[in-house]
C-alpha cells in the first residue's frame, strides 16, 4: 500500500519555509560587523555575507615601511570581521540546524536549508 500524501500540508509547510527563507534573506541583509586591528590602525566593516564594505586606515600606518606587515594586518582584520558575521548569520539560521550545531564545521551559507529540506523529504 503506497503511503498517502497530504498535498495541502506538504504546500503549507513549503509556503512557511519560503516565507522564512526571505525573512532570513532581509535579516542576513541587515548584518555588519566591525573588526580592528590589535594596533587599532586598521578597521574593516563587512556586511551580508561577509563582503567588504568600508576599510580605515589610520594616516599612522605610514610611519613604517613594512607593507608585509601592514597587507597581513588588514587581510587579518578582514578575517575578524568576516568571522563576526559568520558568527551572526549562525545566529540568525539556527533554529534551522540540528539541535547540536556548532558554528564549528556548519557552512551558514547551506547547512541550515539543507537540513530543513532533509526533514520535508523524510516528512518530519
Amino acid at each position: 500500500m503506497a503511503p498517502t500524501i497530504d498535498a495541502a500540508r506538504r504546500r503549507a509547510d513549503y509556503e512557511r519555509l519560503r516565507d522564512d527563507l526571505l525573512d532570513i534573506r532581509t535579516r542576513i541583509a541587515d548584518i555588519e560587523a566591525t573588526a580592528d586591528s590589535p594596533d587599532g590602525l586598521v578597521s574593516a566593516t563587512v556586511v551580508g555575507r561577509g563582503e567588504l564594505s568600508e576599510l580605515y586606515l589610520d594616516p599612522r600606518i605610514y610611519r613604517t615601511k613594512d607593507s608585509k606587515a601592514l597587507a597581513s594586518s588588514i587581510v587579518d582584520t578582514i578575517k575578524d570581521a568576516v568571522e563576526q558575521s559568520r558568527e551572526q548569520l549562525f545566529e540568525i539560521t539556527r533554529q534551522y540546524l540540528p539541535a547540536d550545531a556548532k558554528l564549528e564545521g556548519t557552512d551558514v551559507h547551506t547547512d541550515p536549508f539543507m537540513h530543513q529540506l532533509d526533514k520535508q523529504i523524510e516528512g518530519a
